[in-house]
């Protein structure tokens, strides 16, 4: 199960059914478990700037934040993953910096989300060789070929 939610602030809602696709398109890339399922939510510059200071210590906004949780849920039995937050206002920005929908890059920022979640990193150069292959991967079969996120 994939949830997309909205924070109050954010007006524009997007095609929730292309987010869906993004993050299964991941999900099953990584063979993650069939039972998998996560939370995306889609928020502004100032709660992801919050977020990202008390649990990354920057205190500024950033495009995607991942929080892994890997617990089953008792009620369902489904492996929840964890949630993936993303700024819309700075995914805007980007998109139109680089010449593509803001849909296109809400998917690109799914998809690296999800990779995060699944133990994916890109501290390390190696590690980023990888995420970065994969997410190409997923991108590309997408139809979002062009799309690269930003380093």
């Amino acid at each position: 199960m994939i949830e997309i939610a909205y924070s109050p602030t954010i007006r524009e809602k997007l095609d929730n059914a292309l987010l869906e696709r993004a993050a299964r398109a991941a999900l099953r890339h990584q063979s993650a478990p069939q039972d998998a399922a996560l939370s995306v939510l889609l928020t502004d510059d100032a709660q992801i700037q919050s977020l990202n200071r008390d649990y990354r210590g920057f205190d500024k906004p950033t495009d995607v934040l991942s929080f892994d949780v890997h617990e089953r849920d008792p009620e369902t039995g489904c492996l929840y993953l964890g949630e993936i937050i993303i700024s819309i206002p700075y995914a805007a920005k980007q998109a139109k910096k680089n010449g593509h929908p803001l849909e296109s890059e809400t998917q690109l920022l799914i998809v690296h989300g999800v990779l995060h979640l699944l133990g994916h990193d890109h501290a390390e150069n190696e590690e980023k060789v990888k995420m970065w292959k994969a997410q190409a991967e997923i991108l590309a079969k997408l139809g979002l070929a062009e799309i690269k996120i930003q380093e």
